[in-house]
């Protein structure tokens, strides 16, 4: 049986690398006064939402990781399919902010969040089936309502984006807020 700290460790400096990239796609305006930071707002705004989820992915990925004992190669396969996609969220918000958030920049957004979020329902899967369904870690994911939720929001708000791209967003933002907490079941079964 492997230990869970090296993939722990890999884990937490990939998010840590997606967020510099993320800060470092963001250029300074040219101007000196703050008119020329109003053309940015976008950049702006699909960075923080791009932070949050990183976050939000970090956050879950360290409190799920916590209710595990130890992990398999599969495991491991199934965090490498989790950090790909996480690994595309600097480019694809580059490309939403960039483009003032257009239906295709905001459609593909969603459709990283959408492969994203598989592959943590994936690892949460892979991972109980190693440790049994009646380890903490299953006790502590239970039917994962708010992950199977997340999905089908996403899924919803991509075609959504060629509509009105303002309402994937909000759609995103929607899935975001739900997730800004950590799930406080794998706390709570841990501390028992």
């Amino acid at each position: 049986m492997m230990t869970k700290g090296r993939m722990e460790a890999f884990s937490d400096g990939v998010f840590a690398v997606i967020i510099t990239i993320m800060v470092l796609e963001m250029k300074s305006p040219q101007g000196t006064g703050l008119a020329a930071l109003q053309p940015l707002l976008p950049v702006f705004l699909s960075y923080v939402l791009s932070f949050v989820y990183v976050g939000i992915y970090w956050n879950n990925h360290h409190h799920l990781l916590q209710a595990a004992k130890h992990v398999t190669g599969g495991i491991l396969w199934a965090n490498l399919h989790l950090l790909f996609w996480v690994s595309l969220t600097p480019f694809v918000t580059a490309w939403m902010g960039e483009n003032h958030f257009a239906p295709w920049p905001v459609a593909l957004y969603g459709v990283v969040l959408l492969f994203a979020g598989t592959a943590y329902f994936f690892l949460t899967k892979a991972l109980i089936a190693h440790h049994g369904t009646d380890s903490t870690l299953a006790a502590s994911i239970g039917n994962d309502t708010k992950g199977r939720l997340s999905i089908v929001v996403y899924a919803a708000a991509i075609p959504m984006s060629f509509v009105q791209p303002w309402i994937a967003c909000a759609c995103y933002v929607m899935v975001a807020v739900m997730w800004l907490l950590p799930d406080p079941r794998i706390e709570k079964t841990i501390g028992q």
